[in-house]
């Protein structure tokens, strides 16, 4: 159940559906879109150890700082927040993990956000780069920007330094222009193969049984080439195109840190659909096998007739939900986060979504955009002009939907002024 409590706080039960970290980080992106200020309870309740881990404690802290917000009870274990936006701000902000926590999953919170900024935005992210149930950097540069391109933003990417299990250290500066508004897209024509890429790489000291098993002093860059192999076989078969994959070993100073290693594959299709997948090494799974499972992700996009694969499928919500217009996309039938992001957007926005069932192997996801828009501080002084008190909504930096409902001025500058930060 949510509700706008008598203290002003919309309520999210963060033990619903996927239950994890993803329904905080919408939460809290929506909190700060919309000025509404959230309480968020059963936090991370689906998993083993529930609560804010050191990434998401990480995210928190970067989402109060962009928004010059305030919260309370955040803290490593925290199952209850309460956040109050305040206004998106321009400049540099860090988000420092402390672990290998998922920078993407920084990024994913963060980005849309830092789309509707007042300036341009520098996101400084620290933790890891490429780790296990997460997107690794280098899909979300080649597969999700793409995608995040056709709604009218982009962002850059600077890698600065990779952090693997278990220590991270991985460093990311992310560049982000703002935009006024984002324009709704369809994509439901998959098209053709036009061609296949990606990238297989090792880094680090790997163990000695690896070196015992090829029988050379220095041969991890054999396993890159076995993930490649593998990717190329799959893809070959079920497409009938040949993939240039780059096989790299990682320099030491760009992965000083652990061992790792993976592989990104991607598709690109006559009708600009991008598509994607990704695997990383494991001991006890032989290289070949890895490549193989990443090329498969692709073939099953491209066997559904997807023109969005099921990794990009939830992180498209939010754009489609913030978009001016209807927006539509074929994609794989939808996985547990795709139906949690839309669950927390219909929850905290006007967006409305359809779910258009095809034959059993693709959906097309419909939404009308609430059309946040951005505008510049001439159009938002004629606007506040008009008003003898305007409502929150009525930012220096935001003016979003009319269609939301928002508490007065007063009220809400009350409770910034008698919380405190983290």
């Amino acid at each position: 159940m949510n509700r706008l409590s008598e203290n002003y706080l919309f309520d999210i039960d963060g033990s619903v559906l996927e239950g994890g970290g993803q329904i905080l980080r919408m939460a809290l992106c929506f909190s700060v879109l919309t000025k509404t200020p959230v309480r968020i309870r059963n936090i991370r309740q689906g998993r083993k150890k529930p609560g804010l881990a050191a990434q998401h404690l990480a995210g928190v802290e970067l989402m109060r700082d962009i928004c010059q917000g305030r919260v309370h009870k955040a803290a490593l274990g925290s199952t209850e927040i309460e956040f109050y936006p305040g206004h998106i701000g321009h400049g540099r902000f860090v988000g420092h993990i402390q672990t290998a926590g998922s920078i993407t999953l920084l990024l994913q919170a963060a980005l849309p956000v830092a789309i509707f900024s007042s300036g341009p935005v520098t996101l400084d992210l620290r933790g890891g780069t490429n780790t296990d149930m997460a997107p690794q950097v280098d899909f979300l540069t080649e597969i999700f920007r793409p995608n995040m391109e056709r709604f009218g933003a982009s962002f850059d990417f600077d890698l600065m330094r990779r952090g693997y299990f278990p220590k991270g250290g991985g460093q990311c500066v992310v560049e982000v222009r703002p935009v006024q508004s984002l324009r709704p897209i369809s994509l439901v024509d998959v098209g053709t193969v036009n061609r296949i890429f990606g990238w297989s790489f090792v880094a680090g000291v790997l163990p000695l049984k690896v070196y015992l098993r090829w029988n050379c002093s220095d041969c991890s860059i054999k396993i890159a080439h076995e993930m490649a192999s593998g990717a190329k076989s799959t893809l070959n078969q079920c497409t009938g195109s040949r993939a240039d994959i780059e096989v790299y070993k990682e320099s030491v100073d760009m992965a000083p840190e652990g061992n790792c290693s993976g592989i990104i594959v991607g598709c690109e299709t006559n009708t600009g659909a991008i598509l994607g997948g990704s695997a990383l090494g494991e001991a006890r799974k032989k290289s070949f096998q890895s490549g193989e499972e990443a090329a498969h992700e692709i073939h099953s996009a491209l066997s559904a007739g997807a023109c969005v694969d099921r990794h990009v499928q939830d992180m498209m919500i939010i754009l489609m939900a913030l978009a001016d217009g209807k927006s539509r996309i074929r994609t794989e039938p939808l996985t547990m986060h795709t139906k949690t992001a839309i669950h927390v957007t219909e929850l905290m926005t006007k967006a409305k979504f359809n779910i258009i069932e095809g034959d059993g192997r693709n959906v097309i996801i419909e939404c009308d955009g609430i059309g946040l828009r951005n505008p510049s501080r001439e159009l938002t002084s004629l606007l506040v002009a008009k008003h003898d008190r305007p409502s929150v909504n009525m930012s220096p930096n935001f003016i979003p939907s009319s269609r939301h409902d928002f508490i007065d001025r007063e009220s809400y500058e009350n409770i910034l002024s008698t919380s405190s930060p983290v």
